[in-house]
């Protein structure tokens, strides 16, 4: 099923949500050792650690004669959290990622990144290009929190199938939406063994003190204890106290929707680097059920 190349696969949330799905992934790649060796740890296929801007891999993934290629070029340099610059180097990986694509030319692609990727020059360039070489393109900004994540999340993904028209996959997707975001709640009950939970906030005028009742904030790639001065925010629920505490790294993959059985054994800094850069499994198994749907159909037309 869907022969699939994953480029810039972290440690692997993206591949995980397609190979639920049933796609045979063929091979990954990413430049970043900590997330290469988890990834190998957690599945059979090859990853190979290079650096995606080397133009002999170009012709290398084309040579797998993949039926589709997915990734999330990084999106540091887009993201608000980031720098909002795209001059810095890495955002000109998502012009690569196009490259690949279009030389391999698979029925399909899956692109994500954060929605203010939009509005950059890169962004117009590559969408452009895609067009010119034949792929209808569907460019959607999902919510986690409404496709079976327990996250308030959202990321742009365009997703392109060759001679296809353009928004083909949009009624698919929405159509799949959950009615109401899920919480933490709702996914882990009361494992946590705690109703209320601290995440450190990028300015200290924002809350810090979040319900396991609403889905949860952002994972980020960074997070940091409770800090023993800090004074409460007029939005925080309640107090710090023992019923508060900051979520394991653990808790963490939890939350973007990896199993249990995933296994992380990188330092403390990068597991939760890696994880905060994954893309939600179970997000990527929404988009990877819902071009299942439209290949159905398509075969029943």
């Amino acid at each position: 099923m869907f022969r699939t190349v994953d480029l810039f696969c972290g440690c692997g949330g993206m591949s995980l949500g397609f190979q639920n799905a049933g796609y045979d992934i063929l091979a990954a790649y990413d430049n970043w050792k900590p997330a290469v060796e988890t990834y190998r740890k957690n599945f059979k296929h090859i990853i190979y650690e290079r650096d995606l801007s080397d133009e002999s891999i170009v012709s290398e993934v084309a040579s797998f004669k993949p039926q589709i290629i997915i990734g999330g070029p990084p999106c540091q340099d887009f993201s608000s959290a980031g720098h909002r610059d795209e001059t810095r180097g890495r955002a000109i990986l998502s012009k690569t990622y196009t490259d690949i694509v279009t030389t391999a030319m698979p029925k399909y692609f899956v692109m994500e990144n954060v929605p203010r990727i939009r509005v950059s020059d890169i962004y117009k360039n590559i969408y452009n290009i895609f067009k010119e070489n034949g792929y209808g393109l569907t460019e959607k900004i999902l919510d986690a929190s409404l496709c079976g994540v327990p996250q308030k999340r959202k990321r742009l993904f365009l997703i392109g199938c060759l001679g296809a028209k353009d928004n083909f996959l949009s009624d698919i997707l929405d159509a799949g939406l959950s009615k109401k975001p899920m919480s933490i709640h709702d996914y882990l009950g009361d494992s946590l063994g705690v109703e209320y939970y601290f995440r450190i906030p990028r300015s200290y005028s924002r809350r810090a003190i979040f319900s396991i009742y609403e889905p949860c904030v952002t994972i980020r790639g960074v997070d940091r204890p409770i800090p023993p001065n800090y004074k409460k925010h007029p939005q925080d629920l309640v107090d710090i106290g023992p019923e508060v505490r900051a979520l394991t790294p653990k808790e963490r993959s939890y939350i973007q929707t990896f199993p249990e059985e995933f296994i992380f054994e990188e330092n403390r800094t990068n597991t939760n680097q890696m994880i905060g850069n994954a893309v939600p499994v179970k997000l990527a198994e929404y988009i990877a059920n819902a071009i299942l749907e439209y290949e159905n159909g398509c075969e029943d037309d």
